[in-house]
C-alpha cells in the first residue's frame, strides 16, 4: 500500500478519535512519494489535550469517562462556583496485515485504544484509566479486528468487528471528514459493532448491504437486536451525486444488553443518558421493529472543482412497537406505538481562498418532535443508533462545542444536544462559521456561532435551547502534526427553564431554575503517525 494511502485510511480508521474538525485533506495537494508494498503496516494517533470548563459531572464514579447530555441521567452540570481543569492523553495504535500470498485480496485489520486523564489511578483493571503515578493500568480496549476480502474488482467484504458508518462510503479508504459532510453525516449511526458488510464501487456509482448484530442474548431464543442495512449512491454528473437508504431493525431485547447497567434500547436507562426518546413502558416486555428510508445528495464532496459544496439528507424514521399484556393468565402481544419521524438537513460551504481552511459555512438541521409522548399510541420524533449504543451516532461535524458535538474529546462527550431528536422533542438548529490559513498549511483560524430551538415545548419551558459563540487557531509544525486552542461559550435559553420533560427525567439536571451557561477552553496537540 502507497504511503499515500495510508493516510487516506488512517484518517478514516480513527474516526471515532473525532478527527473531523481538522481540514485533513489540505495536504493532499502535495506529491507525496511511493514507497514498496509492505505486508505489515502499523500506523497510530496521538491527542493530548489540556482542558479548563465549568461543567462536570457529580457522580465521583463518572470521573473517568462521561458520555451523553449536558444535564442528564449522567450527572453532569455547571457552575459558577467549580472549574473543571485536567489534561487527558489517547493514543490510537492500528496494526494492517495484507500477506503477499493473498496478493491484496485479504488484509487484516485491528486498532486498539489507550486512554486517561492524568493522575487518575494506577494499578488497576479498566478503560479509560491509567495515568496515576506508578502507571501499570490494564486498559487495552479493542475498536476494530476485522478482515476485508477483495474477490472482484470493486467488490469488497468485511467480516467482524467494524465501523457502521451512515454514508456510502468505504470507512477503510475515505477520508473521515468526507463521511461527516457526506451520506446522513453519521448523525443516524457512527459506531463499531460486529457483522459482515458487503458493497461493490463502480466508476460512477456504489452499493452497500450489511447485517449487523448488536446484542446476541441467549443463542436458542428470539430475543437479539439485529441491524440490516441497503445503501446505495449514483454520480450524476461531475459535481453531483445522489443516493438512497433502507435500514431495518429488529430489537427483541425488551432493554437488555448494551452498556453496562444502563442497557439498550427504547425503554433503557441508556436513553436518558444520550439525550434521545425513552419508551417508558415500566415492566412491560416490548419488541419493536424500526425502519429508515431516506435519501441524501451531495455537490463537489471533495472541494476539488470549483469552491462550492452542497450536501443534505431526509431520512424518515418508521416502525411498530409491541408490549406484552402483563395478565398472565392470558399473556398476548399487543400493540404499543407507531412510529414515525422525520429528520433532515442541508450543509452549504464556500471556498473563497487557496487552501481548504479558507472558507465560509452554513449549517441547518431540522427534525420533528412529540409533543404527547405515548398517550397517543404514536411517536413522531426521531430514533438513531444512540438508543443503542453510547455513543451509537456522533454527529461531530455540526460546527458548534457545547450546544451540539464537537470533534475534540478524549473521554468526556457532553454537549447540550447528543442526538438530533433532542430527548424526542426535536429541534432546528443552525450554524455559521469562517476560517482562513493565515499562512497556507501553517497556521489558521476559525470563528463561529450555532443556535438552536426545541420544535416542542417542555413542560414549564421554552422553545429557544440557546445560543453559542466558539473559535479556534491552529498551528501545524507538519503535516498531521499541529497544536491548537479552541474555545466556546453557550448562553442558554428558556428550554431549560424546564423542571421536568415529558417522561419524567430532568431538562435542566433536576436544578431550580435555570443552570449557569457553560463553557470551555481547551489546547490540543495532535501527531498523525505514518
Amino acid at each position: 500500500m502507497s504511503k499515500s494511502k495510508q493516510i487516506i485510511l488512517i484518517l478514516c480508521l480513527f474516526g471515532n478519535s473525532l478527527f473531523a474538525q481538522l481540514p485533513t485533506n489540505q495536504y493532499f495537494t502535495k506529491e507525496i512519494p511511493e514507497k514498496a508494498n509492505k505486508e505489515f503496516q502499523f500506523l497510530g494517533f496521538f491527542i493530548n489535550q489540556a482542558v479548563t470548563s465549568n461543567f462536570y459531572p457529580e457522580n465521583d464514579f463518572l470521573k473517568g469517562q462521561i458520555v451523553g447530555r449536558l444535564f442528564g441521567a449522567n450527572t453532569s452540570k455547571t457552575s459558577n462556583e467549580h472549574r473543571s481543569a485536567y489534561v487527558e492523553q489517547r493514543f490510537i495504535p492500528f496494526f494492517i496485515w495484507s500477506p503477499g500470498l493473498f496478493n491484496g485480496k485479504a488484509t487484516l485489520r485491528a486498532s486498539f485504544e489507550l486512554d486517561w486523564t492524568w493522575g487518575d489511578v494506577a494499578y488497576g483493571v479498566g478503560g479509560n484509566f491509567g495515568g496515576a503515578f506508578s502507571a501499570d493500568q490494564v486498559n487495552l480496549q479493542t475498536q476494530n479486528l476485522e478482515v476485508e476480502l477483495h474477490p472482484w474488482e470493486g467488490v469488497y467484504i468485511n467480516l467482524g468487528l467494524q465501523r457502521i458508518f451512515d454514508t456510502p462510503y468505504n470507512p477503510y479508504k475515505t477520508l473521515f471528514d468526507k463521511m461527516t459532510y457526506t451520506g446522513y453525516r453519521l448523525a443516524y449511526f457512527g459506531t463499531d459493532g460486529v457483522g459482515v458488510s458487503v458493497r461493490k464501487d463502480w466508476d460512477f456509482s456504489r452499493i452497500k448491504t450489511g447485517y449487523y448484530k448488536l446484542y446476541e442474548n441467549y443463542i436458542h431464543l428470539d430475543d437479539d437486536v439485529t441491524l440490516f442495512e441497503l445503501t446505495g449512491e449514483k454520480d450524476i454528473s461531475r459535481n453531483w451525486k445522489m443516493g438512497g437508504s433502507a435500514y431495518y431493525m429488529c430489537d427483541r431485547g425488551n432493554g437488555a444488553g448494551g452498556v453496562s447497567i444502563l442497557g439498550q434500547g427504547l425503554n433503557s436507562l441508556l436513553a436518558s443518558h444520550n439525550g434521545v426518546y425513552r419508551f417508558n413502558y415500566g415492566s412491560a416486555k416490548y419488541k419493536a421493529d424500526v425502519a429508515w428510508l431516506g435519501t441524501f445528495f451531495s455537490r463537489n464532496a471533495d472541494q476539488y472543482n470549483d469552491p462550492w459544496t452542497i450536501s443534505g439528507f431526509v431520512n424518515v424514521n418508521l416502525g411498530q412497537t409491541d408490549t406484552l399484556s402483563t395478565i398472565i393468565a392470558d399473556s398476548k402481544w399487543e400493540k404499543a406505538t407507531k412510529i414515525m419521524g422525520v429528520g433532515s438537513n442541508i450543509r452549504a460551504a464556500y471556498r473563497y481562498g487557496q487552501t481548504p481552511a479558507d472558507q465560509v459555512v452554513l449549517d441547518i438541521t431540522y427534525t420533528t418532535g412529540d409533543a404527547n409522548g405515548l398517550s397517543d399510541g404514536v411517536y413522531n420524533g426521531v430514533i438513531t443508533g444512540n438508543q443503542w449504543g453510547a455513543p451509537g451516532a456522533i454527529f461531530v461535524s455540526s460546527g458548534s462545542y457545547i450546544l451540539m458535538p464537537h470533534g475534540n474529546v478524549v473521554n468526556r462527550y457532553t454537549p447540550a444536544i447528543v442526538d438530533i431528536s433532542n430527548m424526542g422533542y426535536g429541534m432546528t438548529a443552525a450554524s455559521f462559521s469562517a476560517s482562513q490559513g493565515i499562512i497556507p498549511h501553517r497556521l489558521n483560524a476559525k470563528l463561529g456561532v450555532a443556535a438552536a430551538m426545541s420544535n416542542v415545548q417542555p413542560m414549564g419551558g421554552g422553545v429557544f435551547m440557546g445560543a453559542e459563540v466558539n473559535g479556534n487557531v491552529a498551528y501545524f509544525f507538519g503535516p498531521y502534526m499541529s497544536l491548537e486552542l479552541h474555545g466556546a461559550y453557550l448562553g442558554l435559553g428558556d428550554f431549560y427553564d424546564s423542571k421536568q420533560s415529558a417522561y419524567g427525567s430532568p431538562v435542566n439536571g433536576g436544578i431550580d431554575g435555570r443552570p449557569v451557561n457553560p463553557w470551555t477552553v481547551f489546547l490540543v496537540y495532535k501527531w498523525l503517525l505514518f
